[in-house]
């Protein structure tokens, strides 16, 4: 597995199951729900300071890259 291209994360066992639950119901993949709801807090948050997805997107990268 490229280590540049994918991470890995640690989760509640109760938020998983959940997650799972939410999957079962959309038809989609864990991973594939998770990066929905991802999108839409990040579309979310952009509305909320007035800036554009993608403008958002790139500042939070570079704060991760920071470190």
């Amino acid at each position: 597995m490229d280590i540049n291209k994918w991470k890995s994360m640690a989760i509640k066992k109760n938020k998983w199951l959940a997650l799972k639950g939410l999957c079962s119901e959309k038809f989609r993949a864990p991973a594939s729900m998770w990066e929905k709801i991802f999108d839409d807090y990040i579309a979310y948050q952009a509305k909320k300071k007035g800036i554009s997805k993608d403008k958002y997107m790139d500042e939070l990268i570079k704060k991760g890259q920071k470190k």
